[in-house]
């Protein structure tokens, strides 16, 4: 026998009226009831007759997620594995669904908001990056779309909402955290420069890099996102060079875990030859051989909080727009030591 609202109102010993208002989310019902009657509608297995609702609150209850390209984020990649767990969580939390966007190339993720956003199949979006000559966040702005952007925006900051880590200096701290080891010859490695993200952790190692005074050797900084570039390549130019590096800074635990394996093929040791820091804090850098010190982003804050805030944007649309920075912290592992010439 279906289960109605009345029958959740005579179980929880509340009105209809207080169900009803628990499954609009009112805000005049106390937190402490809306988890009592929440409770007593899945104990009863009440379903909300979605269609129906939609129709009455013109709202779909469901948050757009846009991703970037297949070919540029690997579904491999725990970061961002840990960022849609986040966002799911945030938004399971206020009984959101999520629609996600996926595609091989740009274009085709852009075709892909603009049928979301024309076909009314979401109230808001997240956008998981920030990138100069995107299309997609112009076309949120223009549409008046709900959004907030994962990274500093590259335009109209204070007029976007973000969630984002202080990235530069968060790259200033884990280059530091090396040359407090006493390594004097840091590499670089990172990623995409159409990516803010990427612009501003190359920013935070030179910072570190020209606070000691010490002159900054481009042929140490090398990108291991652009697709005509492997890891054997990007280790080779650095290993093979005048001055080769005795310390590296990889920009995420996914491209670190690539370049450890091929400096183990090379014969080179971790961390008494090489020390590595990455980025994220991701299960990868756990089960890497020897296990890696990283800059752990929070990067389940990240998404929990781009879904919360998102959520706070439809429920109070003249919410002022925020930044929200996420801290930073270094997590101390086996792939860093104090560099050989510093013992002695």
């Amino acid at each position: 026998m279906k289960v109605t609202i009345k029958d959740v109102a005579r179980q929880a010993n509340v009105a209809t009226s207080t169900v009803s208002r628990v499954i609009s989310n009112s805000p005049k019902i106390s937190e402490e009831t809306k988890r009592r009657v929440r409770k007593v509608m899945d104990e009863m297995g009440y379903y909300l007759n979605y269609n129906g609702r939609i129709l009455v609150s013109q709202s779909t209850q469901t948050i757009g997620i846009v991703t970037k390209s297949v070919s540029v984020q690997s579904f491999d990649n725990l970061f961002f594995t840990e960022l849609l767990k986040g966002i799911s969580e945030a938004s399971h939390e206020q009984d959101y669904s999520i629609y996600l966007t996926t595609g091989n190339e740009e274009e085709t993720i852009y075709n892909e908001v603009i049928k979301m956003v024309k076909g009314k199949r979401v109230d808001g979006v997240i956008v998981l990056y920030s990138k100069e000559d995107d299309k997609v966040v112009p076309f949120l702005r223009e549409n008046n779309i709900p959004f907030v952007v994962l990274g500093k925006p590259v335009a109209h900051t204070s007029e976007t909402m973000y969630v984002d880590n202080d990235n530069v200096q968060a790259s200033k701290e884990a280059t530091n955290y090396l040359i407090d080891l006493g390594h004097t010859n840091i590499g670089f490695i990172g990623g995409d420069s159409h990516y803010e993200v990427a612009r501003d952790r190359l920013e935070g190692y030179k910072q570190a890099i020209r606070a000691k005074g010490w002159k900054l050797d481009k042929n140490l900084i090398k990108n291991l996102e652009n697709h005509n570039i492997n890891e054997e390549e990007v280790v080779e130019e650095l290993i093979s060079g005048p001055e080769p590096p005795t310390g590296l800074v990889v920009t995420s635990d996914f491209n670190a875990l690539k370049v450890m394996r091929y400096l183990g093929q090379k014969g080179i040791k971790i961390p008494e030859e090489m020390s590595v820091i990455g980025f994220n804090n991701t299960m990868i850098s756990q089960l890497t051989n020897p296990p890696l010190t990283t800059v752990d982003t929070q990067s389940f804050q990240l998404g929990h909080e781009s879904a919360r805030n998102l959520i706070d944007l439809l429920k109070h649309p003249s919410t002022l727009m925020k930044s929200i920075i996420i801290p930073t912290v270094i997590i101390e592992r086996d792939s860093c030591a104090r560099h050989q010439a510093s013992k002695k």
